[in-house]
């Protein structure tokens, strides 16, 4: 697979500066990031990443379906990633509201609400990808917490969805040879980092591929004979510590790790 940076890995970064990076280190996809993209200005940004002659792997992220305005947020960014020519919009899908347990409520919430933007991202060409986040964050940042729960949104969804399969997130399930091979040509984005051991922050403390205990090889094999047709690794790296680091030193070690640990 061809390596793609999603922009969060080079916190520090400006979008621009994101871009300029992989032409500079040959790296030739980015997934930008709302933040960065807003600051840059979305029409600027697309011109900017074609000049680069960058594929754009996904934008991140829609989703939140649990917080208010979630619905007008999801349309917005399903027109940035029209606007961009991403390949898919991946969806973190919301947690809890404040001060609820109602798990099945914020679930069926999810639902309603993919269910409601879908029209849209067909008519706009946008891939709707839902990417499972590992359970450890089904209280605050998502309740669709396996591939086979994406699955079976996929299912009753339709035309126009697939899902993210992010190796930090689904590395632990024991049913992944089987959904992956359910998931087919509907696996949208393949996200790679890597889960350390001892690791100080479940959330912001991954490694870069080859740090920790996933076989990354493996699924990405196993992604690749489902029927995956994107031909990128996203390399995806919330971390303390790469982000203290100088950023053009964090893609050096990416491509070296790029041979032997994707």
């Amino acid at each position: 697979m061809r390596l793609s940076l999603n922009t969060v890995t080079t916190k520090c970064w400006t979008l621009a500066q994101c871009i300029e990076g992989c032409a500079r280190h040959g790296i030739p996809g980015i997934a930008p990031w709302r933040d960065v993209l807003h600051a840059m200005g979305t029409e600027a940004a697309a011109r900017h990443i074609r000049d680069a002659g960058l594929t754009v792997t996904g934008l991140c992220r829609g989703g939140m379906f649990t917080s208010p305005g979630a619905i007008e947020d999801n349309r917005r960014a399903i027109a940035e990633a029209h606007a961009i020519g991403a390949r898919c919009l991946v969806m973190v899908c919301g947690g809890l509201p404040p001060g609820s347990k109602d798990l099945a409520g914020a679930r069926a919430a999810v639902r309603d609400g993919l269910h409601a933007i879908m029209p849209e991202a067909r008519a706009a060409g946008v891939t709707i990808a839902l990417e499972p986040l590992h359970p450890m964050t089904c209280a605050d940042r998502s309740v669709l917490s396996t591939l086979g729960q994406a699955l079976d949104l996929c299912d009753e969804l339709g035309e126009g969805s697939g899902v993210a399969l992010d190796v930090y997130h689904v590395w632990w399930d024991p049913d992944l040879p089987r959904q992956v091979a359910r998931a087919g040509r509907r696996i949208a984005a393949f996200h790679v980092c890597d889960w350390k051991v001892r690791t100080t922050d479940t959330v912001f403390d991954r490694g870069l591929p080859g740090e920790g205990v996933i076989d990354i090889p493996a699924i990405r094999r196993m992604t690749v004979e489902a029927g995956y047709a994107g031909g990128f690794a996203e390399v995806e790296i919330l971390s303390h510590r790469w982000w203290a680091e100088a950023p053009d030193l964090v893609l050096d070690e990416i491509k070296k790790r790029h041979a032997t640990a994707i």
